[in-house]
Protein backbone atom coordinates (compact mmCIF):
# COMPACT_ATOMS: atom_id res chain seq x y z
CA UNK A 1 0.00 0.00 0.00
CA UNK A 2 2.77 2.42 0.90
CA UNK A 3 4.24 2.02 -2.60
CA UNK A 4 1.00 3.04 -4.33
CA UNK A 5 1.49 6.39 -6.08
CA UNK A 6 -2.21 7.32 -5.98
CA UNK A 7 -2.24 6.64 -2.25
CA UNK A 8 0.69 8.98 -1.68
CA UNK A 9 -0.81 11.74 -3.83
CA UNK A 10 -4.11 11.44 -1.98
CA UNK A 11 -2.40 11.50 1.40
CA UNK A 12 -0.32 14.54 0.49
CA UNK A 13 -3.40 16.46 -0.61
CA UNK A 14 -5.25 15.54 2.56
CA UNK A 15 -2.39 16.94 4.62
CA UNK A 16 -2.46 20.21 2.66
CA UNK A 17 -6.20 20.68 3.17
CA UNK A 18 -5.90 21.29 6.89
CA UNK A 19 -8.71 21.08 9.41
CA UNK A 20 -10.56 24.37 8.93
CA UNK A 21 -14.21 24.07 9.84
CA UNK A 22 -16.62 24.71 6.97
CA UNK A 23 -18.93 27.71 7.07
CA UNK A 24 -22.70 27.26 6.78
CA UNK A 25 -22.56 28.34 3.14
CA UNK A 26 -19.74 25.90 2.42
CA UNK A 27 -21.80 23.09 3.94
CA UNK A 28 -24.73 24.06 1.72
CA UNK A 29 -22.46 24.05 -1.32
CA UNK A 30 -21.20 20.61 -0.35
CA UNK A 31 -24.74 19.22 -0.18
CA UNK A 32 -25.72 20.92 -3.44
CA UNK A 33 -22.66 19.38 -5.06
CA UNK A 34 -23.86 15.93 -3.99
CA UNK A 35 -27.39 16.64 -5.16
CA UNK A 36 -26.25 17.81 -8.59
CA UNK A 37 -24.21 14.72 -9.43
CA UNK A 38 -27.10 12.86 -10.98
CA UNK A 39 -26.86 10.11 -8.35
CA UNK A 40 -30.21 8.30 -8.02
CA UNK A 41 -32.36 8.90 -4.97
CA UNK A 42 -31.47 6.03 -2.63
CA UNK A 43 -35.03 5.17 -1.62
CA UNK A 44 -36.26 5.29 -5.21
CA UNK A 45 -33.28 3.16 -6.21
CA UNK A 46 -34.20 0.53 -3.60
CA UNK A 47 -37.85 0.66 -4.68
CA UNK A 48 -36.87 -0.23 -8.24
CA UNK A 49 -34.63 -3.05 -7.05
CA UNK A 50 -37.52 -4.37 -4.95
CA UNK A 51 -39.50 -5.01 -8.12
CA UNK A 52 -36.90 -7.45 -9.40
CA UNK A 53 -37.41 -11.18 -8.79
CA UNK A 54 -35.67 -12.30 -5.62
CA UNK A 55 -35.37 -8.80 -4.17
CA UNK A 56 -38.96 -8.13 -3.14
CA UNK A 57 -38.01 -7.68 0.54
CA UNK A 58 -35.46 -4.89 0.03
CA UNK A 59 -37.82 -1.98 0.60
CA UNK A 60 -39.35 -3.64 3.65
CA UNK A 61 -35.87 -4.00 5.12
CA UNK A 62 -35.43 -0.22 5.40
CA UNK A 63 -37.22 -0.25 8.75
CA UNK A 64 -36.09 -0.61 12.33
CA UNK A 65 -36.02 -4.14 13.73
CA UNK A 66 -35.25 -5.12 17.32
CA UNK A 67 -32.43 -2.90 18.52
CA UNK A 68 -29.31 -4.84 19.51
CA UNK A 69 -26.79 -2.00 19.78
CA UNK A 70 -27.11 1.33 21.59
CA UNK A 71 -24.40 3.56 20.15
CA UNK A 72 -23.58 6.77 22.00
CA UNK A 73 -21.49 9.56 20.52
CA UNK A 74 -20.49 11.03 23.86
CA UNK A 75 -18.38 13.96 22.68
CA UNK A 76 -16.59 15.47 19.70
CA UNK A 77 -13.31 16.32 21.43
CA UNK A 78 -10.39 14.29 20.07
CA UNK A 79 -6.64 14.50 20.51
CA UNK A 80 -6.32 13.87 16.76
CA UNK A 81 -7.83 15.69 13.77
CA UNK A 82 -7.85 13.08 11.01
CA UNK A 83 -8.50 14.29 7.49
CA UNK A 84 -11.00 11.53 6.70
CA UNK A 85 -13.04 11.93 9.91
CA UNK A 86 -16.78 11.83 9.23
CA UNK A 87 -17.40 13.46 12.62
CA UNK A 88 -14.96 16.35 12.04
CA UNK A 89 -13.55 15.86 15.53
CA UNK A 90 -10.47 17.74 16.73
CA UNK A 91 -8.83 19.14 19.89
CA UNK A 92 -10.89 22.31 19.33
CA UNK A 93 -14.30 20.64 19.69
CA UNK A 94 -16.00 21.11 23.05
CA UNK A 95 -19.35 19.35 22.58
CA UNK A 96 -19.78 16.64 25.22
CA UNK A 97 -22.51 14.57 26.87
CA UNK A 98 -23.79 15.69 30.27
CA UNK A 99 -24.33 13.42 33.28
CA UNK A 100 -28.10 13.91 32.97
CA UNK A 101 -28.10 12.66 29.38
CA UNK A 102 -25.75 9.80 30.26
CA UNK A 103 -28.05 8.68 33.09
CA UNK A 104 -31.03 8.75 30.75
CA UNK A 105 -29.16 6.61 28.21
CA UNK A 106 -28.44 4.00 30.87
CA UNK A 107 -32.09 4.08 31.94
CA UNK A 108 -33.14 3.34 28.35
CA UNK A 109 -30.54 0.57 28.19
CA UNK A 110 -31.95 -0.96 31.37
CA UNK A 111 -35.45 -0.86 29.86
CA UNK A 112 -34.32 -2.47 26.59
CA UNK A 113 -33.67 -6.21 27.02
CA UNK A 114 -32.95 -6.75 23.31
CA UNK A 115 -29.93 -4.41 23.46
CA UNK A 116 -26.85 -6.55 24.07
CA UNK A 117 -24.17 -3.93 23.35
CA UNK A 118 -23.40 -0.38 24.48
CA UNK A 119 -21.12 1.18 21.85
CA UNK A 120 -19.22 4.29 23.01
CA UNK A 121 -17.78 6.51 20.31
CA UNK A 122 -16.79 10.13 19.69
CA UNK A 123 -14.42 12.01 19.18
CA UNK A 124 -12.13 10.12 21.47
CA UNK A 125 -14.68 8.67 23.90
CA UNK A 126 -12.10 8.02 26.64
CA UNK A 127 -11.46 11.78 26.82
CA UNK A 128 -15.14 12.59 27.47
CA UNK A 129 -16.10 13.21 31.07
CA UNK A 130 -18.86 10.59 31.19
CA UNK A 131 -16.92 7.74 29.57
CA UNK A 132 -16.13 5.72 32.68
CA UNK A 133 -19.58 6.36 34.16
CA UNK A 134 -21.22 4.97 31.02
CA UNK A 135 -18.78 2.09 30.62
CA UNK A 136 -19.29 0.95 34.21
CA UNK A 137 -23.02 1.44 33.90
CA UNK A 138 -23.25 -0.70 30.80
CA UNK A 139 -21.20 -3.50 32.37
CA UNK A 140 -23.25 -3.33 35.58
CA UNK A 141 -26.31 -3.99 33.41
CA UNK A 142 -24.64 -7.07 31.98
CA UNK A 143 -24.12 -5.69 28.47
CA UNK A 144 -21.05 -5.78 26.28
CA UNK A 145 -19.44 -2.34 26.18
CA UNK A 146 -17.38 -1.22 23.18
CA UNK A 147 -14.77 1.52 23.30
CA UNK A 148 -14.06 2.91 19.81
CA UNK A 149 -10.49 3.92 20.43
CA UNK A 150 -7.97 5.88 18.36
CA UNK A 151 -5.22 4.26 20.50
CA UNK A 152 -3.22 7.44 21.12
CA UNK A 153 -5.88 8.68 23.55
CA UNK A 154 -4.71 5.96 25.95
CA UNK A 155 -1.34 7.72 26.19
CA UNK A 156 -2.67 11.23 26.82
CA UNK A 157 -1.78 12.97 30.12
CA UNK A 158 -4.34 12.01 32.74
CA UNK A 159 -5.22 8.74 30.97
CA UNK A 160 -2.51 6.61 32.58
CA UNK A 161 -5.08 4.27 34.16
CA UNK A 162 -7.51 4.10 31.24
CA UNK A 163 -6.14 0.93 29.64
CA UNK A 164 -6.25 -0.87 33.00
CA UNK A 165 -9.79 0.42 33.50
CA UNK A 166 -10.78 -1.09 30.16
CA UNK A 167 -9.25 -4.45 31.04
CA UNK A 168 -10.65 -4.53 34.58
CA UNK A 169 -14.17 -3.92 33.28
CA UNK A 170 -13.72 -6.24 30.27
CA UNK A 171 -14.48 -3.49 27.77
CA UNK A 172 -14.19 -4.52 24.11
CA UNK A 173 -11.72 -2.28 22.29
CA UNK A 174 -12.27 -1.52 18.61
CA UNK A 175 -9.22 0.47 17.55
CA UNK A 176 -8.64 2.44 14.38
CA UNK A 177 -5.36 1.69 12.62
CA UNK A 178 -5.45 2.77 8.96
CA UNK A 179 -2.31 0.85 8.00
CA UNK A 180 0.44 -1.35 9.41
CA UNK A 181 3.20 0.98 8.17
CA UNK A 182 4.45 4.12 9.92
CA UNK A 183 4.63 6.21 6.76
CA UNK A 184 0.99 5.77 5.82
CA UNK A 185 -0.42 6.24 9.32
CA UNK A 186 1.64 9.36 9.97
CA UNK A 187 0.66 10.77 6.58
CA UNK A 188 -3.01 10.43 7.39
CA UNK A 189 -2.99 11.20 11.11
CA UNK A 190 0.11 13.22 11.85
CA UNK A 191 3.75 12.77 12.73
CA UNK A 192 4.38 10.32 15.54
CA UNK A 193 0.87 8.85 15.60
CA UNK A 194 2.00 5.43 14.37
CA UNK A 195 4.59 4.98 17.11
CA UNK A 196 2.07 5.96 19.77
CA UNK A 197 -0.52 3.62 18.25
CA UNK A 198 1.96 0.74 18.44
CA UNK A 199 2.77 1.64 22.06
CA UNK A 200 -0.92 1.55 22.90
CA UNK A 201 -1.44 -1.80 21.16
CA UNK A 202 1.52 -3.30 23.04
CA UNK A 203 0.07 -1.96 26.29
CA UNK A 204 -3.30 -3.54 25.52
CA UNK A 205 -1.59 -6.84 24.66
CA UNK A 206 0.29 -6.74 27.99
CA UNK A 207 -3.06 -6.43 29.75
CA UNK A 208 -4.36 -9.49 27.90
CA UNK A 209 -6.18 -7.86 25.00
CA UNK A 210 -6.12 -9.81 21.74
CA UNK A 211 -4.80 -12.92 23.50
CA UNK A 212 -6.54 -16.28 23.13
CA UNK A 213 -8.79 -17.29 26.03
CA UNK A 214 -8.32 -14.04 27.97
CA UNK A 215 -11.80 -12.66 27.30
CA UNK A 216 -10.47 -9.24 26.31
CA UNK A 217 -11.36 -8.54 22.71
CA UNK A 218 -9.22 -6.23 20.58
CA UNK A 219 -10.40 -5.54 17.03
CA UNK A 220 -8.88 -3.17 14.48
CA UNK A 221 -10.57 -0.98 11.88
CA UNK A 222 -9.33 -0.11 8.38
CA UNK A 223 -10.85 2.40 5.99
CA UNK A 224 -9.38 3.41 2.61
CA UNK A 225 -7.57 6.71 2.33
CA UNK A 226 -8.75 7.54 -1.18
CA UNK A 227 -11.85 7.21 -3.32
CA UNK A 228 -11.93 3.43 -3.63
CA UNK A 229 -13.65 0.50 -1.95
CA UNK A 230 -11.94 -1.53 0.79
CA UNK A 231 -10.17 -4.75 -0.20
CA UNK A 232 -11.28 -8.17 1.03
CA UNK A 233 -11.76 -7.99 4.79
CA UNK A 234 -10.47 -11.51 5.43
CA UNK A 235 -7.39 -11.08 3.23
CA UNK A 236 -6.51 -7.71 4.76
CA UNK A 237 -6.97 -9.12 8.26
CA UNK A 238 -4.48 -11.88 7.48
CA UNK A 239 -1.98 -9.31 6.17
CA UNK A 240 -2.39 -7.07 9.24
CA UNK A 241 -1.88 -10.03 11.58
CA UNK A 242 1.23 -11.11 9.73
CA UNK A 243 2.80 -7.65 9.62
CA UNK A 244 1.95 -6.60 13.18
CA UNK A 245 3.08 -9.91 14.68
CA UNK A 246 6.27 -10.24 12.66
CA UNK A 247 7.33 -6.63 13.20
CA UNK A 248 6.06 -5.80 16.70
CA UNK A 249 4.76 -9.02 18.27
CA UNK A 250 1.25 -7.53 18.37
CA UNK A 251 -1.87 -9.72 18.48
CA UNK A 252 -5.50 -8.79 17.85
CA UNK A 253 -8.74 -10.64 17.25
CA UNK A 254 -10.38 -9.34 14.06
CA UNK A 255 -10.08 -6.57 11.51
CA UNK A 256 -13.07 -4.64 10.15
CA UNK A 257 -13.04 -2.79 6.84
CA UNK A 258 -15.29 0.26 6.59
CA UNK A 259 -16.14 2.15 3.40
CA UNK A 260 -15.52 5.89 3.47
CA UNK A 261 -18.80 7.77 3.56
CA UNK A 262 -19.15 10.67 1.06
CA UNK A 263 -19.82 13.14 3.87
CA UNK A 264 -17.95 15.77 5.89
CA UNK A 265 -14.15 15.95 5.49
CA UNK A 266 -13.89 13.06 3.03
CA UNK A 267 -16.60 14.54 0.80
CA UNK A 268 -14.83 17.91 0.94
CA UNK A 269 -11.59 16.30 -0.13
CA UNK A 270 -13.22 14.54 -3.09
CA UNK A 271 -15.16 17.66 -4.05
CA UNK A 272 -12.06 19.84 -4.11
CA UNK A 273 -10.30 17.26 -6.29
CA UNK A 274 -13.31 16.95 -8.63
CA UNK A 275 -13.54 13.26 -7.69
CA UNK A 276 -16.84 13.30 -5.81
CA UNK A 277 -18.93 12.31 -8.83
CA UNK A 278 -16.60 9.43 -9.72
CA UNK A 279 -16.74 8.13 -6.16
CA UNK A 280 -20.52 8.33 -5.97
CA UNK A 281 -20.82 6.52 -9.30
CA UNK A 282 -18.43 3.86 -7.99
CA UNK A 283 -20.68 3.30 -4.99
CA UNK A 284 -23.83 3.11 -7.11
CA UNK A 285 -22.27 0.74 -9.65
CA UNK A 286 -21.21 -1.60 -6.88
CA UNK A 287 -24.55 -1.64 -5.05
CA UNK A 288 -25.03 -5.05 -3.43
CA UNK A 289 -28.61 -5.98 -2.49
CA UNK A 290 -27.25 -8.66 -0.15
CA UNK A 291 -25.81 -5.91 2.07
CA UNK A 292 -29.17 -4.38 3.00
CA UNK A 293 -30.37 -6.95 5.53
CA UNK A 294 -27.25 -6.46 7.66
CA UNK A 295 -27.25 -2.64 7.65
CA UNK A 296 -26.47 -1.27 11.10
CA UNK A 297 -29.20 1.38 10.81
CA UNK A 298 -31.74 -1.44 11.12
CA UNK A 299 -30.71 -2.73 14.54
CA UNK A 300 -28.74 0.21 15.98
CA UNK A 301 -29.94 3.25 17.87
CA UNK A 302 -27.48 6.12 17.62
CA UNK A 303 -27.56 8.90 20.23
CA UNK A 304 -25.86 12.27 19.86
CA UNK A 305 -23.94 13.91 22.72
CA UNK A 306 -27.00 16.11 23.35
CA UNK A 307 -29.41 13.16 23.50
CA UNK A 308 -30.97 13.33 20.05
CA UNK A 309 -31.75 10.06 18.28
CA UNK A 310 -30.50 8.95 14.87
CA UNK A 311 -30.59 5.80 12.76
CA UNK A 312 -26.79 5.75 12.46
CA UNK A 313 -23.69 7.82 13.21
CA UNK A 314 -23.50 9.04 9.61
CA UNK A 315 -27.05 10.40 9.71
CA UNK A 316 -26.13 12.06 12.99
CA UNK A 317 -23.29 13.95 11.39
CA UNK A 318 -25.64 15.14 8.63
CA UNK A 319 -28.24 16.15 11.25
CA UNK A 320 -30.77 13.73 9.75
CA UNK A 321 -32.79 12.87 12.83
CA UNK A 322 -34.89 9.75 13.32
CA UNK A 323 -38.59 9.88 12.67
CA UNK A 324 -40.60 10.72 15.74
CA UNK A 325 -42.32 7.88 17.53
CA UNK A 326 -45.30 9.52 19.22
CA UNK A 327 -48.75 9.66 17.67
CA UNK A 328 -48.77 13.46 17.35
CA UNK A 329 -45.87 13.21 14.93
CA UNK A 330 -47.33 10.41 12.78
CA UNK A 331 -47.15 12.82 9.85
CA UNK A 332 -43.37 12.70 10.21
CA UNK A 333 -43.40 9.81 7.76
CA UNK A 334 -43.88 12.50 5.13
CA UNK A 335 -41.06 14.67 6.46
CA UNK A 336 -38.10 15.58 4.32
CA UNK A 337 -35.36 13.00 4.72
CA UNK A 338 -33.03 15.84 5.68
CA UNK A 339 -35.11 17.34 8.45
CA UNK A 340 -33.01 18.12 11.51
CA UNK A 341 -36.05 17.63 13.76
CA UNK A 342 -35.10 14.64 15.86
CA UNK A 343 -36.63 12.93 18.88
CA UNK A 344 -34.42 12.59 21.93
CA UNK A 345 -33.74 10.15 24.73
CA UNK A 346 -36.53 11.86 26.69
CA UNK A 347 -39.09 10.89 24.02
CA UNK A 348 -38.73 7.12 24.44
CA UNK A 349 -38.75 4.68 27.35
CA UNK A 350 -37.22 1.71 25.55
CA UNK A 351 -35.72 0.89 22.18
CA UNK A 352 -38.81 -1.27 21.65
CA UNK A 353 -40.60 2.01 20.87
CA UNK A 354 -38.61 2.25 17.64
CA UNK A 355 -39.35 -1.12 16.03
CA UNK A 356 -40.99 -0.71 12.63
CA UNK A 357 -40.00 2.93 12.13
CA UNK A 358 -38.92 3.82 8.61
CA UNK A 359 -35.18 4.51 8.34
CA UNK A 360 -34.14 7.97 7.14
CA UNK A 361 -31.97 7.69 4.02
CA UNK A 362 -30.05 9.85 1.54
CA UNK A 363 -27.43 9.38 -1.16
CA UNK A 364 -24.61 8.68 1.31
CA UNK A 365 -26.39 5.38 2.06
CA UNK A 366 -24.83 3.95 -1.08
CA UNK A 367 -21.61 3.85 0.97
CA UNK A 368 -22.98 1.18 3.32
CA UNK A 369 -24.58 -0.87 0.52
CA UNK A 370 -21.67 -0.95 -1.93
CA UNK A 371 -19.33 -3.89 -2.43
CA UNK A 372 -19.49 -6.25 0.54
CA UNK A 373 -21.45 -3.71 2.55
CA UNK A 374 -20.16 -1.58 5.40
CA UNK A 375 -20.99 -0.98 9.04
CA UNK A 376 -19.28 -0.15 12.31
CA UNK A 377 -18.80 -3.93 12.64
CA UNK A 378 -17.31 -4.33 9.16
CA UNK A 379 -18.86 -5.96 6.10
CA UNK A 380 -22.57 -6.83 6.01
CA UNK A 381 -22.90 -9.13 2.98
Amino acid sequence: MEQNEDFQITAANLRKMGQAKLTREERKKRQRALDNLGVPNFREFITKWSKQPGHEQLMKQLKKVEIGVLQLNIGLYCNQACNHCHVESSPKRTETMTRQTAERCLEILKNSPTVHTLDLTGGAPELAGEFKFLARGGRDLGREVIDRCNLTALLEPGQEDTAEFLAKNKITVIASLPCYSAKNVNTQRGSGVFDKSIQALLLLNQLGYGKPDRGLRLDLVYNPLGGFLPPSQSELEAKYKEELWDTFGIEFNSLYTITNMPIKRFADFLYRRNELEDYMQLLVRNFNPASVEGLMCRNHLNVNWDGRLFDCDFNQQLDMGMRRVNSKMEAAHDMSERSSSAPSVWDIESTDDLVGLRIVTDNHCFGCTSGMGSSCQGTTA
